[in-house]
């Protein structure tokens, strides 16, 4: 019973955030047009009706989102039900945990900021994880051995959700301050906000990446009597964490701001990526989560 709602939610999952997408797309579009042709004419009650017609837009949007986030959830739960565990055991798992993470604070920040701009990037590649766990979507299997500290990789994927999510968002603001900082753009924040946005994402991100970390260390000492023992993905993590380490460290004492530290988060996000997908790329104690 739990696979077909899983299975189904799952698709829904993937409907609604295609929809989401391409409502976000058209409502850009709608008040771009709209807000220039208020601003040639000059009218006072266009620039009324576009106002209103902007937030009913901004509601539909922001529905399909919750719908998609709703289904996510549904999702996850029926599998850790089926299971009985917390979605950590395959890749699709996995994916799933990231894509509800980057949808999440997706929300949080368009809530925070005033602006969905970021959440915009957040579905974007929300939509890419969802696909990707739908092509490998599998049955629950029993766990192997590595795998049963189950309160402890519980709380691995849990803070990976934070982090991932979080600095997801954070990479979204670093690419759009990168775009508005060379184009000026009135359809986007200011530069100056995109770079707060992206500095306060890796403040809350950065100590729930260490956290994964540091929680993935413990349980390698459980599963392989080493806290520590250089496998690709964990190296991979670990680069992941100097790159951000070293963008706070940067920004912090040496004061960077602007294009160079955009680009060290847009590194860091291609890292995550990378420490995501580590074991289809290299042989190591993780290649058996698939």
């Amino acid at each position: 019973m739990f696979t077909n709602v899983e299975n189904i939610s799952l698709i829904l999952s993937l409907v609604w955030v295609v929809l989401s997408l391409l409502f976000a797309v058209i409502a850009f579009i709608f008040k771009r047009r709209e807000v220039l042709k208020a601003q040639k004419s000059g009218d006072a009650k266009l620039a009324e009706k576009t106002v209103k017609a902007n937030r009913a837009w901004t509601f539909v949007v922001n529905t399909l989102i919750y719908l998609t986030l709703g289904f996510i959830t549904l999702t996850i739960i029926s599998r850790a039900i089926e299971s009985g565990h917390a979605p950590f055991s395959s890749m699709y798992e996995f994916a799933m945990a990231f894509a509800w993470g980057v949808m999440a604070v997706g929300i949080i920040s368009r809530w925070r900021y005033k602006t969905a701009a970021m959440q915009n990037i957040g579905l974007m590649v929300a939509f890419m994880l969802l696909a990707f766990a739908r092509v490998e979507f599998s049955k629950p299997a029993n766990l192997v051995p590595a795998l049963q500290q189950s309160a402890l990789l519980s709380a691995h994927v849990a803070s990976a959700m934070v982090a991932y999510g979080t600095l997801t968002i954070g990479f979204g603001a670093a690419i759009l301050f990168l775009i508005q900082n060379r184009r000026h753009s009135p359809w986007l924040p200011d530069a100056e906000v995109l770079d707060t946005i992206a500095y306060q994402s890796v403040i809350v991100g950065f100590p729930f990446l260490t956290l994964l970390i540091i929680l993935g260390a413990l349980w390698a000492n459980i599963a392989w009597g080493t806290y520590w023992s250089w496998d690709p993905k964990e190296t991979a993590s670990l680069v992941t964490w100097l790159i951000y380490a070293g963008y706070m460290h940067a920004r912090v004492v040496r004061g960077w701001r602007g294009n160079k530290a955009a680009w060290l988060l847009v590194a860091g996000f291609g890292a995550i990526i990378l420490t995501f997908f580590g074991n289809y790329i290299f042989n190591g104690l993780h290649s058996y989560v698939k």
